[in-house]
């Protein structure tokens, strides 16, 4: 039997840095020091670039030509921008998904919540463990798997990649102690599998919401020049 390829040096930095980019150890905005990577990670500056390079095309980094690479921003205007599309488009998704779905999807989606429902949030330090996030992404994507538009599960596959990091930074920065998202996730789940087209479409709608709701209140609580990021 063929041993399986290692993964390139390149894909090891790559999710080395993504996951201090998730976990919030590197703030909103902040400039990414390619030197420092390079050196902690023990490989050249070309490696390290081409891993940010590849954060950059997913939303988590910018690049800009004055300033490097940086942290992508918490801006306000933007998470609520896609937090609107992302209920209009993923609604519709799941929507479809009710009503479309056969057998397989349905017993997909409570595997799936099953394995969310018995993975643990956070890590013993507090951080959001990187298999709930497998896990969590795993049941969302397949709540929008049945509804048998290509097109249109992509795109909210697309929405949802793109949302990542502002999930984990209300998490780790914003934090919400009242909030019981295994429950939600429960009964968006249960309610999925009974059809109950309205019920679920509404329960996604609130649990997407009251992420952005937790970060907008993080952001507004930031200083003046916490805030000036933030524009």
């Amino acid at each position: 039997m063929a041993t399986p390829a290692k993964p390139t040096r390149v894909h090891e930095v790559y999710d080395r840095i993504r996951g201090s980019l998730l976990g919030g150890e590197l703030p909103p905005g902040s400039k990414l020091k390619l030197n420092d990577f390079a050196a902690r990670y023990e490989v050249s500056l070309s490696v390290v670039r081409e891993a940010v390079t590849r954060l950059a095309g997913e939303g988590l980094v910018e690049a800009s030509p004055q300033r490097g690479f940086a942290v992508a921003q918490l801006t306000i205007s933007d998470l609520q921008d896609l937090t609107r599309t992302r209920v209009l488009i993923e609604t519709l998704a799941l929507a479809e998904s009710i009503k479309h779905g056969d057998l397989a999807w349905e017993g997909s989606v409570l595997a799936t919540h099953h394995t969310l429902a018995r993975t643990p949030m956070l890590t013993a330090e507090g951080h959001v463990d990187p298999a709930f996030t497998l896990a969590h992404r795993a049941f969302h994507h397949t709540l929008l798997a049945g509804c048998g538009i290509a097109r249109l599960e992509g795109i909210a596959t697309g929405l949802r990649d793109c949302a990542e990091l502002y999930q984990h930074w209300s998490q780790e920065l914003a934090g919400d102690a009242e909030r019981d998202v295994a429950a939600e996730h429960r009964l968006i789940a249960e309610l999925t599998v009974a059809r109950d087209e309205a019920g679920a479409t509404q329960a996604l709608r609130e649990h997407i919401e009251r992420t952005t709701a937790a970060l907008v209140r993080y952001a507004e609580g930031l200083d003046d020049t916490d805030e000036r990021a933030l524009a």
